[in-house]
């Protein structure tokens, strides 16, 4: 989850769906409620420690914040030497999730459909937001721990990618050098803005998911395929429009090799991954059960 957050485009979320835990997620989010502060109050520890399921809270968080803060040069390094291989990479992984996704539906229906219609339109309408990113020296406190109530909802949604609506808002280069130079002064407003979006943002997906589930499926699944032509390699940027090419348009109008059977490896890679993925959630729950 955490390598997926620090890439724009593609979701944590994702990750925690087709790994099965991503309902654990949730209520374990949800858990951090008054009765977690009446048990702190009361110095019930055993009790606190089994209401936040803090034997799955403390190694995902330890896994996220370890990969984000190791990935970051990284993520950052690849991107910027092996673009098309990289998207090629994700392109392949969010497409069969959104196959492992679907096959969750268990009941369609007109309005599950309708919902999945608006997920695709709102992907689509973040796809046409141009990153807009900077590296500002000064930027406000409030507007840092703004990002983070933005960014972790984006984060835990499967198909919309937080990294993604940092770029659009213009603080990704900013946050993402405060995670590689070790700023903790802004990543602790930033992570005190992600606590709040998520206490407050996963009570209402949870009960969405909950009482709606094949109408919440179908919006997730519709985010994703929303989200799908920001992955395309071979694209170019520019203040005004993102211009989507095919390989050989790009090769020609960049000057740069579209590097397509690499792409098609990467790929491949993905949907191998997504996968191997699936198969040790799967393992997982048989072990834990």
């Amino acid at each position: 989850m955490g390598a997926a957050d620090v890439v724009p485009g593609v979701s944590g979320g994702t990750i925690a769906f087709i790994t099965g835990i991503y309902d654990d997620l949730l209520n374990s989010i949800k858990s951090f409620n008054s009765k977690a502060l009446l048990l702190i109050r009361s110095f019930a520890w055993k009790e606190l420690a089994t209401h936040l399921n803090l034997k799955f809270i403390i190694p995902l968080v330890i896994g996220i914040g370890t990969s984000i803060i190791s990935l970051a040069h990284l993520i950052k390094h690849w991107l910027e030497s092996y673009p098309i291989l990289i998207w090629s990479f994700f392109m392949g992984l969010i497409i069969v999730s959104i196959v492992y996704i679907l096959r969750q539906v268990e009941k369609w229906e007109i309005m599950g459909i309708i919902f999945g219609i608006i997920g695709i339109l709102i992907g689509l309408w973040l796809n046409t937001m141009v990153p807009s990113d900077t590296a500002q020296v000064m930027v406000p406190w409030w507007s840092i721990m703004f990002s983070g109530m933005l960014a972790i909802c984006a984060m835990i949604l499967p198909g919309i990618s937080g990294s993604y609506i940092l770029l659009i808002i213009g603080k990704y280069t900013f946050i993402l050098q405060a995670v590689k130079t070790l700023d903790l002064k802004t990543i602790g407003i930033f992570g005190s803005g992600c606590v709040i979006g998520l206490l407050l943002f996963s009570r209402i997906f949870s009960w969405f998911l909950n009482k709606y589930p094949n109408k919440s499926i179908l919006l997730l699944a519709g985010f994703m395929v929303g989200s799908l032509p920001k992955l395309w390699p071979w694209k170019t940027i520019s203040i005004e429009s993102i211009t989507y090419l095919t390989p050989e348009a790009f090769q020609v109008q960049t000057g740069t090799a579209n590097h397509l059977f690499g792409a098609i490896f990467a790929f491949c890679a993905g949907i191998i991954v997504v996968l191997g993925l699936e198969w040790a959630g799967n393992l997982l729950k048989k072990n834990l059960a």
